[in-house]
């Protein structure tokens, strides 16, 4: 073995434990976060409209969509007088159009998701809102503020060179076993 050799496999050995505990941390979060957008409601009724075409073209009249936008933020101003709006989406596929109007707090940082019927303008829910589920700030580092994604880049960089590493480990002794005696599978797993 030679002593870059050698040397590459001491450094993949050391740094292999905690990069070991960050993939581990990556692979929950991450998981997690897959899960809860595959099997969420709002990924359900993506699914359901995907193919689905809106009544709602470029050509139709302005009170196709302003009038339910009209219609949610007056319900809004009701249920939260004087909050600030921080973004407002309207969804016209369906059988159930809604118009979801998220509202922050007076002092700033995000408050509710109220959703209303786009057709009537009853109130379907209200939740709280945050701008990013827990779930992906923690997953992303976010959750622990600046540094926390500036370390979050360090352990992916850590991470692709871990792999990238191994991978060169692994060649340099596949490429051994090849000129070895080693023959058929074991060439390539030893």
């Amino acid at each position: 073995m030679s002593s870059r050799t050698a040397w590459l496999r001491q450094w993949h050995r050391w740094i292999g434990f905690p990069a070991g505990l960050f993939l581990l941390f990556a692979a929950v979060t991450g998981f997690l976060t897959a899960f809860t957008e595959f099997f969420g409601e709002e990924e359900s009724i993506r699914e359901h409209t995907r193919d689905l075409v809106s009544p709602v073209t470029l050509t139709s009249p302005a009170s196709a969509w302003s009038e339910p936008v009209a219609r949610a933020l007056q319900g809004a101003s009701q249920l939260v007088p004087g909050a600030p709006v921080d973004k407002v989406t309207v969804e016209f596929k369906g059988d159930a159009p809604r118009v979801m109007v998220f509202t922050g707090k007076p002092g700033g940082g995000e408050d509710r998701k109220l959703v209303f019927d786009a057709k009537g303008g009853a109130l379907l829910s209200s939740e709280a809102y945050a701008d990013k589920p827990l779930l992906y700030r923690i997953h992303s580092g976010e959750f622990f503020g600046d540094g926390g994604l500036v370390f979050a880049m360090g352990w992916g960089l850590a991470l692709a060179l871990m792999a990238s590493s191994g991978l060169l480990i692994y060649w340099r002794v596949a490429m051994r076993a090849r000129q070895s005696a080693a023959s058929g599978i074991r060439r390539w797993f030893w």
